[in-house]
């Protein structure tokens, strides 16, 4: 009857070790996404505080791909406030999904400590 248990304790843990992989890449990956838009939040702030010292006759242009489109001040202030909002909404999302990749790493865990305890107790 041991042989039994110690089997399906392995394949508990085997599948909790190839969870808890996948979920450190996961996390890994969400960390690497959350630090690119707080870079871009940050270059959308710097550009904007940078764009409301101008005058507004000041002609402004903006890059696309290999060449330059004259926009007005409010289109590019308008612009990089949208990139901001999307950014931080991103982020959150991105917070929410490490949130939950932890939690289900943590119960899975959590579930391996139970079935060793009950196995332990009988």
């Amino acid at each position: 009857m041991a042989a039994p248990v110690d089997l399906e304790l392995k394949k508990a843990f085997t599948e909790l070790q190839v969870k808890m992989i996948d979920t450190q890449q996961k996390v890994k990956l969400a960390d690497l996404q959350i630090d690119q838009l707080t870079r871009l939040q940050k270059h959308a702030k710097l550009t904007h505080t940078e764009i409301t010292t101008l005058p507004d006759n000041t002609r402004l242009y903006e890059g696309v791909g290999r060449m330059f489109i004259l926009q007005s001040k409010e289109e590019i202030n308008n612009q990089l406030m949208d990139k901001r909002k999307t950014a931080d909404e991103k982020i959150k999302e991105l917070e929410q999904k490490k949130l939950y990749l932890e939690r289900s790493v943590k119960e899975a865990e959590d579930n391996i400590r139970e079935m060793l305890l009950s196995r332990r107790a009988q």
